[in-house]
């Protein structure tokens, strides 16, 4: 899909005042997610496993051009073709050959985010290749001709009235149905997509390089079906979605269940090497293994972003984002929202192409907190700032206010003045200029206090509290901080 990043501002101030139920809505699910994932952390040693799990990454993402050639070579030995895309139009046009060479008219595809990142539903659609959906949350939105608004939930800004509705246009059920009963509707549907499709589309959560292994985690038992009902199977998967060895898989599967949905594993975890046997009773004739670059070389070979590489797309940083919850992803303009596409979507599109996105973000630090590979987002927010003020991308009002700002602050007397100007002025002057209008626009007013500290001397005359001095600020036992 195109990146609308640059729209941001508009796009969260239009969510905000024209689809308020959309805060509420994802706020209460990412929340509910967040509370799942710090119980399933309490389980275990988290922080133990997450730094493992670092590591682990690390040294893959250090070595990945030798893990790449093993894994190709494992999966070939299973009988599966492998084939590499160096970007998103090799991906559409590796399967279009596919689509050909197997007279394939309808595609069911299991949940994969790179497939959205490819746009592959709108490039099949072009074709007259009709591709279905079979993850709940992503058939809700593609019958409502939308976008994900979360990398785990794709829907969870909607509302269970919004998904009554579609539900009742498109299949007839009634306008108070449950979501028991929509959710039959949508299996009764999704079982005669299954039976008909002549090709299985998915991504993959894991690759294991060792054995060629592909894993897939889910909950709902979709990909399970979209992987052995299918004669063909097509996996994208990127290229950091490698694990070196079949020993790490087992943690990795646990982790990123606690970190995603607070499960001790998915419900449904396949694990694939190939196409079905001659002795098997299911599995799809051909497999197909997309390598997916798209950008990804180049993250990783940058000094500042490649950690961003570690990413499992569990989705907890978004859940305890508070950027995130107030608009969903759609005001992100990219696939990959929240704080983990506010580092990736630079790196992948290119910074120019995505501000303001390594801005929108309060930098609580809360993301790297979640985060099961420890991704330390908040630098690499700040290191995609740093780049685009030394590339002058910023706006040059904002540019010229903290030049002025630094000006000001830098020289005692002329921040004395300014203090005492912006006291007389109050609010007055604020909202109308740069970075503290923009503040002022969604926040209460700035009000001076009217109390300043001069000399020892409040200006209403008390006297203040003399500062302690070194041995008293230590007389608790305690580090000075």
């Amino acid at each position: 899909m195109d990146p609308r990043s640059a729209h941001y501002p508009r796009l969260a101030r239009e969510t905000l005042e024209h689809n308020p139920g959309v805060r509420d809505a994802v706020t209460q699910a990412a929340l509910a997610f967040d509370a799942h994932r710090l119980r399933a952390y309490a389980e275990v040693d988290a922080e133990a496993w997450r730094r493992w799990a670092e590591q682990v990454k690390s040294h893959l993402l250090t070595h990945l051009d030798t893990y790449l050639e093993q894994a190709e070579a494992r999966l070939v030995e299973h009988g599966a073709h492998v084939h590499w895309a160096p970007d998103a139009g090799a991906a559409r046009t590796i399967l279009d050959e596919l689509v050909g060479r197997y007279g394939v008219s309808r595609v069911v595809k299991g949940k994969s985010m790179v497939s959205e990142e490819l746009g592959l539903n709108d490039h099949l659609a072009a074709r007259g290749v009709e591709a279905v959906e079979s993850d709940l949350g992503e058939y809700i939105i593609q019958l409502l001709d939308e976008p994900p608004s979360h990398i785990l939930g794709p829907a969870i800004h909607r509302t269970l009235d919004d998904i009554r509705r579609v539900f009742h246009e498109v299949h007839g059920t009634a306008r108070e149905a449950t979501p028991e009963e929509l959710c039959a509707a949508a299996r009764s549907t999704l079982r005669e997509v299954f039976l008909a499709a002549d090709m299985g589309i998915t991504g993959g959560n894991f690759v294991v390089a060792e054995t060629g292994t592909l894993a897939l985690i889910e909950n709902e038992g979709n990909i399970r079906i979209s992987t052995s009902a299918p004669r063909v199977h097509v996996a994208f998967v990127g290229i950091e979605k490698l694990l070196p060895r079949w020993a790490d898989l087992a943690t990795f599967l646990q982790l990123t269940s606690r970190a995603a949905t607070g499960q001790p594993v998915g419900t449904f975890v396949s694990l694939l090497h190939g196409p079905a046997r001659d002795d098997e009773p299911d599995g799809p004739e051909e497999l197909h293994v997309v390598f997916v670059d798209n950008g990804r070389s180049r993250v990783l070979a940058d000094p500042d972003a490649w950690e961003a590489l570690r990413c499992v797309r569990c989705g907890a940083c978004l859940n305890v984002c508070p950027v995130y919850r107030q608009t969903g992803g759609h005001a992100y303009g990219y696939v990959y929202s929240g704080p983990i596409g506010a580092v990736l979507a630079p790196g992948l599109l290119g910074l120019k192409e995505t501000l303001p996105l390594p801005f929108a973000s309060s930098l609580c630090g809360a993301c790297a907190e979640a985060c099961p590979v420890r991704i330390p987002i908040p630098e690499l927010l700040l290191a995609w700032r740093r780049r685009a003020v030394d590339e002058g991308l910023t706006p040059r009002a904002e540019r010229a206010a903290f030049r002025a700002f630094s000006a000001v602050a830098t020289r005692p007397a002329l921040y004395r003045a300014a203090g005492k100007l912006a006291s007389a002025a109050g609010t007055r002057m604020a909202r109308h200029l740069p970075v503290l209008g923009s503040w002022e626009s969604v926040r209460a007013p700035l009000a001076p206090s009217g109390v300043t500290v001069e000399r020892g001397r409040r200006s209403d005359g008390d006297v203040r509290a003399p500062e302690a001095g070194p041995d008293e600020a230590r007389g608790s036992g305690e580090e000075s901080t």
